[in-house]
């Protein structure tokens, strides 16, 4: 959802609430087609006409459109800042604007970086073109990346008919993973253990956003084998601090789980890998164990994606 289309320019009430209700119908064709609406938890706050915020524009619909509209944008989301890849130090411009924290900017980052993004506006605003064009810049160059926008219901449902199924089990996931993520290096039973387990959209998507970030992660070394600008950042973006998407397991953890965190060596017969650094699902609680350090010579090896082992 893109935020920077709600910035109080509705005229009235009667605006807002057409305004809305397209885009809830939109979200309930994304759900229809196996996708998920976005958004940003700022959104319940926004300004939507020049002297009424979202909370009180929306307390003046009927009962069941109130509850509908906030639980989706406080409570049930999913919200995308949770599982985002670009970080607030990332320079992204659109017309001149500055877009980073946004879900233009986010959207733009992640489709650069393999994970597909587009966007739903609301309408009016000033945003009813498509694709839109953000530019990031980096390193001192400037890289420019068009997503695809709506804000149209028929239009949605067009490009959605025509676009290729969502992933619907754990058995395409793991052949989306294996053909997608050609530097990792999978172990023949890495995606065993989901099998026995129902499919989930939703960590099916978070994932695939955490191998790419491995992915990205393993290609961020330059001809020394120093890691590069754009590794130092993944890395403190992604495996420091509090709400790290990587982490290693605690030393009680390594101790009291140190046979279940052994796996066999991908590569070579009779040796094993001690892997207790992984990425975390946490809705259900899904882990994805690999080796570690990460070296531009050496495999970066997926030995394990299912459900976590260090369950007490």
């Amino acid at each position: 959802m893109n935020d920077l289309s709600i910035a109080g320019q509705f005229a009235d009430l009667a605006t807002f609430q057409g305004a809305i209700d397209r885009v809830m119908a939109m979200r309930v064709i994304a759900k229809q087609f196996g996708h998920e609406l976005y958004c940003h938890k700022n959104i319940a706050r926004a300004q939507v006409t020049q002297n009424l915020s979202m909370p009180q524009a929306i307390q003046a619909f009927e009962r069941n459109k109130q509850q509908a509209i906030m639980q989706w944008l406080t409570r049930h989301g999913p919200f995308w800042e949770e599982s985002r890849l670009h970080s607030p130090d990332d320079y992204l411009e659109c017309n001149g604007e500055i877009v980073t924290e946004t879900a233009v900017g986010e959207a733009a980052f992640c489709s650069h970086h393999g994970v597909q993004r587009h966007l739903i506006s609301m309408t009016p605003s000033s945003w009813e073109f498509s694709p839109i064009t953000v530019d990031w810049v980096s390193d001192g160059k400037i890289r420019s990346f068009a997503v695809v926008n709506y804000w149209e219901e028929e239009e949605l449902k067009s490009s959605l008919r025509a676009a290729s199924a969502p992933i619907s089990s754990w058995k395409q996931l793991e052949e989306v993973a294996r053909k997608r993520f050609t530097d990792l290096t999978f172990s023949i039973d890495s995606f065993e253990l989901l099998y026995g387990h129902p499919f989930v959209p939703s960590a099916s998507r978070q994932i695939l956003t955490l191998l790419e970030t491995l992915n990205r992660f393993k290609c961020c070394f330059d001809g020394n084998g120093v890691r590069t600008e754009e590794g130092d950042q993944i890395y403190q973006n992604h495996f420091t601090g509090n709400e790290a998407w990587f982490t290693d397991s605690s030393s009680s953890e390594k101790n009291e789980f140190n046979a279940e965190l052994t796996f066999k060596h991908p590569e070579l017969d009779g040796k094993f890998l001690f892997c207790s650094w992984h990425g975390k699902v946490n809705t259900p609680k899904i882990r994805i164990h690999f080796s570690w350090p990460v070296r531009s010579d050496e495999s970066l090896y997926v030995v394990y994606v299912g459900p976590k082992i260090t369950k007490r």
